[in-house]
């Protein structure tokens, strides 16, 4: 991780200033099996607390760890009485359904490639490249992934490198526009993948690193 972090600090001035900001390296990470795909599947547009508690219920009722056999023995019924939507119940009977035949192999992950592991689980109903991304980054522990449909991460590279850039090379014109922009909110254009690719080619390959301290830099002040 120092080898990561240096390479970030010294390619990158404005992301030097964030790891120093933030401080130091603490990503969590999880275990490449079905459990986590499927506890990924569970918090997919949920708040914080709601998605630990219907996750604790679910887990409770189909066992924990989950496993492709434990959702199978469920009925629609159950899976409804801990919370999980009927579009989200499907998506986990899919994904044990694929798992039990056979054709959803977490044993394989690791040795796949990046795209062959978001083409590997995007067969799954319910997981998009977005969830592919975080398996990556969160379980496999890719160390070079961009996940360029996280809000998240298109806001602070906004925040950090667009906004910032602007404010620098337009000053003038901001100061002609500061009466019009007090009385009518700034549009935020977040970065489309062409530019985020563009941002992170210095930081390879050590991309994800860089994305989690993006991640925790909207949650500090920064200048």
């Amino acid at each position: 991780m120092r080898k990561a972090l240096f390479h970030l600090k010294k390619s990158d001035p404005v992301m030097r200033a964030i790891i120093e900001r933030v401080g130091p390296y603490k990503m969590q990470f999880g275990e490449p099996v079905f459990h986590s795909l499927a506890e990924a599947i569970v918090y997919q547009q949920l708040n914080g607390k709601a998605a630990v508690t219907i996750f604790k219920r679910f887990a409770a009722l189909a066992g924990d760890p989950l496993t492709p056999e434990g959702i199978l023995k469920l009925t629609p019924e159950q899976m409804r009485s801990v919370g999980l939507s009927k579009q989200k119940s499907s998506y986990l009977f899919d994904m044990a359904e694929r798992a039990h035949r056979g054709e959803l192999d977490f044993s394989r992950l690791p040795e796949m490639a990046d795209a062959e592991v978001i083409e590997h689980l995007t067969q799954v109903k319910g997981v998009g490249v977005w969830t592919a991304h975080m398996f990556l980054m969160f379980t496999l522990r890719r160390p070079n992934v961009l996940p360029t449909g996280d809000f998240g991460v298109r806001m602070a590279m906004y925040k950090h490198y667009l906004d910032k850039r602007g404010a620098k090379n337009g000053q003038a014109r901001q100061t002609a526009q500061k009466k019009k922009s007090q009385t009518k909110p700034r549009k935020i254009k977040l970065p489309n993948p062409e530019q985020m690719e563009k941002i992170a080619k210095r930081w390879e390959p050590y991309r994800s690193v860089a994305c989690w301290y993006l991640w925790q830099s909207l949650d500090i002040k920064t200048m």
